[in-house]
């Protein structure tokens, strides 16, 4: 009998090609969404897991006050580890953890690639796969490399054992290579693990930060013992470091975080969790429910559309003895053989889609066809599917009475096209809805990106200080470089233009209150620095070796001003850790941080004893490449055994913005998708509204109705439908972007021409998705249409 079901179903399927291929094409478009989609939130839900002890694995933060409300940090004092590894049994390992970018080069080949310095108990708690050699990290020159950084180096010769030079300055010994960490783990960039011994040995302020328990820009992870709770085990950390001498003012809050929620689960709000990427988890998840429901709707509306074709079919089975349960059943069959061949076009669109999607979302997702679980999860999606689908026809059709059918007297009902109606209206609704979203996340970028940013970013190079080759020759290397004729501006500074470090608490001003604690960016510069910025100074005077007392000088940024509340800020002394610094200038706010958010209060100091980022300002009158290249001999001259790296500022700054615009381009793509499968389905109900009303026309043409009269009649119930829509997705996105807005300090409005346009776009859309058969009816000739009476 089943194997009758899905021969009629595929005869059914055959008679009517048109409306097969709208169904098939839709479904495939909406589960090829879906597939999509849930690829994308398994890679993010199961980030992370490459570590076999996920489970098990933190890191430790901290809560910190410097205002009314708590911030949390990442970056923990390293005395802290020492203290857990005596005091708390909880802990099966524990490990220090530094990043920064490490010069490695073997020969002529030189390279510069993200590490990290961590301890030996780092490989085995991150269960770091060895493919060659060991994982020895005690012998504090010994590194280990990644599979494909160790190919770069070496080609295919055995790198194990192979002396490299690290930072041009040690020699160092290839202990191992290890397996490519995957795309999705915390660690995927990284492709140099170097002893934390060695790090010590290399850098002298690490000496000092071993006993500084202020000092907060270390990472330290941890692995707690079978049974351990992180709640319990955090408490019990939370106030080392105010239990001892001297507790700062920022009263911090040690705890543990899971890895589990590293990636999904990062932001805190006042010491509460708050959530963060699983955010958009859960919008991308209900986008592809959306979309897969809009292609379902297609299929019921198209199926019930064409009920009074199928009326005598059903009315003669009943006859015959034909139970509602085989009519049922029957129906069904013909939705799963619909589904099964969606399903399988779904497939190969996903195939064809994900380098596309990799791309855009940042991924390296591919289709899983050797995992049988993949296969039972694409039989029971494709069931489910079916029966959204194929319920409500099924229902409706096995409905009909056959006395009715088979005398001529069964009409649809003049409330038969409401559900059709009302399905109309959501699958619009949805799409309307992601269109206005789509909007105001780019109105958004948009409205960040012509934020002024307080310096001019455009032609300014940043090169890191990385080895000792760099310091020490500021002025020889100035002149160098100025005299090739492609440099007009050069300084030094403590970090990058577009990023803030070096928050402290302990600068005093005449009116701070005794108890407060606000967090400042410290920032130590050359005198050349604002000039090479192209900062913009709103009070006082900029750095100047004319001024020998420049030494003891401050700038402060507008923000600092504001929360000092200085009203004559040239003439305050400020103190910094026991020094007094007298304000020369104001400058106005550099945007360093998320040009999402506010501005933080900062200073500038001249000190060339702390900076580590050369800033170079190419001569515009110059082509770029040629530029380059006569700075990179510059800089090989001073330090022959490191590669030329550069980054440009712009292109730093722009990618701020990459959450913000990878989410806007993913969702324009299912936004495009969703009008693409809601058009599909009106065009197929519009072909059969002129077909089931192929005679009205012909008699209203034979009576003097012109095209534009015929358009008119078939056009209307559809605009109709679409416009109230329109009405009710312009409260339920405002709700929704409104509230997505609130989530940014700096946020654009959400105008009434953005809720009016949409709704615009969409009758445009309909417009043209109805006219063709419209138009295409109205011309048909009045004789065809009614020869057949």
């Amino acid at each position: 009998m089943i194997r009758n079901y899905f021969k009629i179903a595929l005869r059914n399927l055959l008679k009517s090609k048109g409306y097969s291929a709208i169904n098939i094409g839709g479904l495939s478009v909406g589960m090829a969404v879906a597939v999509l989609i849930g690829l994308w939130i398994y890679d993010e839900v199961s980030f992370d897991h490459y570590h076999r002890n996920h489970g098990r694995i933190g890191q430790v933060w901290q809560f910190v006050q410097f205002g009314p409300e708590k911030s949390s940090y990442n970056v923990v004092p390293l005395p802290l580890a020492a203290d857990m590894r005596e005091k708390y049994p909880d802990f099966e390992e524990i490990s220090k953890s530094v990043y920064r970018d490490i010069i490695i080069s073997n020969g002529d080949k030189m390279f510069s690639k993200s590490g990290q310095y961590v301890e030996p108990s780092f490989t085995k708690m991150m269960s770091i796969r060895i493919l060659a050699g060991s994982d020895n990290l005690r012998d504090v020159n010994s590194i280990l490399l990644s599979e494909s950084f160790a190919r770069s180096l070496f080609g295919n010769a055995n790198p194990v054992n192979r002396i490299v030079k690290l930072n041009s300055t040690r020699n160092v010994k290839v202990a191992g290579v290890f397996e490519e960490i995957p795309n999705n783990s915390t660690f995927r960039d990284t492709k140099i693990l170097a002893p934390w011994g060695l790090y010590a040995a290399t850098d002298p302020s690490v000496k000092g930060a071993e006993k500084n328990w202020d000092e907060n820009s270390y990472q330290i992870f941890v692995q707690l013992r079978e049974g351990a709770d992180f709640a319990r085990v955090s408490a019990k950390i939370k106030d080392s470091r105010m239990k001892r001498e001297n507790p700062p003012g920022y009263k911090p809050e040690f705890f543990l975080h899971p890895m589990d929620k590293w990636h999904l689960y990062s932001d805190f709000q006042n010491g509460v969790n708050t959530g963060g990427l699983v955010t958009f988890v859960w919008l991308f998840g209900t986008i592809g429910a959306f979309v897969l429901l809009l292609a379902c709707i297609n299929f019921m509306n198209l199926s019930t559309a064409r009920s009074e074709k199928r009326a005598k079919e059903v009315g003669i089975r009943k006859a015959i003895g034909s139970v509602r349960a085989q009519l049922v059943s029957q129906f069904f069959s013909e939705s799963v053989l619909v589904v099964i061949v969606a399903f399988v076009l779904s497939l190969v669109l996903v195939g064809l889609a994900l380098p596309a999607f990799n791309e855009v979302a940042e991924k390296k997702i591919t289709l899983p066809l050797a995992n049988p679980l993949f296969w039972v999860a694409g039989i029971v999606f494709s069931l489910l599917t079916a029966f959204i689908a194929g319920s409500y026809p099924a229902l409706y059709l096995s409905s009909f009475q056959p006395l009715k059918v088979l005398k001529g007297t069964f009409k649809a009902g003049r409330f038969a096209a409401l559900p059709r109606k009302v399905l109309v209206v959501m699958q619009f609704t949805v799409s309307v809805t992601l269109i206005i979203g789509t909007v105001v996340v780019f109105r958004q970028i948009q409205h960040a990106k012509n934020r002024p940013v307080g310096y001019d970013r455009q032609g300014l190079i940043e090169v890191a200080m990385t080895t000792p080759a760099l310091y020490g020759h500021y002025d020889a290397l100035k002149n160098d470089l100025m005299n090739t004729g492609v440099v007009s501006g050069y300084s030094q500074s403590s970090g990058s233009m577009t990023t803030q470090a070096g928050g402290i608490t302990n600068l005093s001003w005449p009116g701070k209150a005794p108890d407060a604690v606000p967090l400042l960016m410290s920032n130590n510069i050359s005198h050349d620095y604002g000039k090479t910025a192209g900062w913009q100074l709103t009070q006082g005077r900029d750095f100047s070796r004319a001024y020998p007392t420049d030494s003891t000088a401050m700038i402060i940024n507008e923000s600092a001003l504001k929360l000092m509340g200085l009203e004559k800020p040239l003439e305050s002394i400020l103190n910094w850790g026991g020094k007094e610094f007298r304000v020369i200038g104001v400058v106005k706010d550099m945007v360093r941080d998320s040009p999402f958010n506010q501005n933080s209060p900062a200073f500038f100091v001249v000190n060339y004893k702390n900076t580590n980022v050369i800033n170079i300002r190419l001569a515009p009158s110059v082509g770029v490449s040629d530029a380059l290249e006569k700075v990179g001999a510059v800089f090989r001259k001073y330090d022959p055994g490191s590669p030329f790296t550069y980054q440009f500022v712009d292109e730093r700054f722009s990618k701020k913005f990459a959450d913000e615009e990878r989410i806007g381009k993913l969702a324009s793509f299912f936004t495009l998708l969703a009008i693409f499968i809601s058009c599909l389905g009106l065009f197929g109900l519009a072909s059969f509204v002129a077909e089931q009303r192929t005679k009205e026309i012909g008699i209203r043409k034979v009576l003097g109705a012109s095209i534009a009269n015929l358009w008119q009649l078939l056009s209307t119930d559809f605009i109709m439908l679409v416009m109230l829509a329109c009405v009710i997705s312009g409260p339920i996105a405002w709700y929704f972007m409104s509230g997505w807005l609130q989530n940014y300090y700096y946020r654009t409005g959400l105008s009434w021409w953005i809720f009016a346009g949409t709704g615009f776009g969409a009758l445009l859309i309909t417009l043209l998705t109805v006219s063709f058969q419209a138009i295409r009816a109205a011309l048909i000739n009045p004789v065809r249409s009614l020869r057949a009476e």
